[in-house]
């Protein structure tokens, strides 16, 4: 039977690669490849992430559910102790703690998919090299703008407002973003490290530390003197700052710039390790 060959689907969700087609297909290592192909894996994770129970209720359920609690259980005691609607603070905290426990789940897939042999599968077409983590970064960054918007929303029903203008809220969307995709990448580099590693448990310890210990759970000034330093300067508190000052007002400049360091630290950190690992674990599938 002869002709010109059809797209079809070759990956177990179901996602079509149109690229298998010759007739249509870009270089494989030329820049119009890696956004096609980035983008066609980028719709495969966000369908597989919208049909799994477990990545649904870690990105959108379980954040506003935890901003509900600290709102019921907490925010009057904050307000009160410190004169400042806790609300500006448990927001930002809440959200960034979606985007990190959300990025677990990712991982979990990640590793699902090196030891089904998923990865090794992609890693045998036509397909950039680099198109799978950067297609990955695209559907984080679209997980975590869907959790902003959703905690954003129930935010704003317990009392939350933006009093800064419009670009006050672009600004507010976009930080969340780029902390998810840090930390995603550093995420990346520990589920494609070893197959052995208790990731969820190594993890998860450390995101709750971190939501325990920030500007957004309590002012600084509630914490001990000597923990004080750590806890103002430490990620989720520069994010949480600058977060505050765009929907509230109050000094921006500092935390902001803070959060774009401790982004291009994470960035510059852990991107070819992610690139190396993610490259391994396709070849070993």
């Amino acid at each position: 039977m002869t002709g010109t060959p059809e797209a079809r689907p070759v990956d177990a969700d179901g996602a079509a690669f149109a690229f298998l087609d010759p007739t249509r297909a870009h270089p494989e290592r030329s820049s119009a490849a890696l956004w096609e192909h980035s983008r066609i894996q980028c719709g495969r994770l966000l369908l597989r992430w919208a049909r799994d129970p477990a990545t649904m209720i870690q990105a959108l359920l379980y954040p506003a559910l935890t901003l509900l609690m600290f709102r019921v259980v907490l925010g009057n005691t904050v307000t009160a102790a410190t004169g400042q609607p806790a609300i500006y603070g448990t927001v930002p905290m809440i959200i960034l703690v979606g985007a990190m426990f959300g990025s677990v789940v990712s991982a979990v897939g990640l590793r699902t998919e090196r030891q089904t042999g998923l990865l090794g599968r992609f890693h045998t077409l036509p397909i950039h090299r680099a198109a799978g983590l950067l297609g990955r970064m695209f559907a984080e960054a679209v997980r975590v703008l869907a959790t902003t918007i959703v905690i954003l929303a129930a935010g704003v029903a317990l009392g939350f407002r933006f009093t800064q203008g419009y670009l006050a809220v672009l600004g507010i969307l976009v930080i969340p973003i780029l902390f998810g995709i840090a930390f995603a990448l550093m995420v990346t580099v520990l589920a494609t490290m070893s197959s052995k590693l208790p990731l969820v448990e190594l993890v998860s310890i450390g995101c709750t530390l971190l939501m325990f210990f920030n500007s957004g759970f309590v002012p600084v000034m509630a914490y001990p003197r000597w923990l004080q330093p750590i806890v103002e300067n430490q990620p989720m508190s520069c994010a949480i700052d600058a977060m505050k000052a765009l929907a509230m007002g109050g000094p921006l400049a500092e935390p902001l710039v803070k959060t774009l360091l401790w982004v291009f630290l994470a960035v510059a950190v852990f991107t070819v390790p992610a690139i190396r690992g993610y490259r391994r674990a396709a070849e070993e599938g």
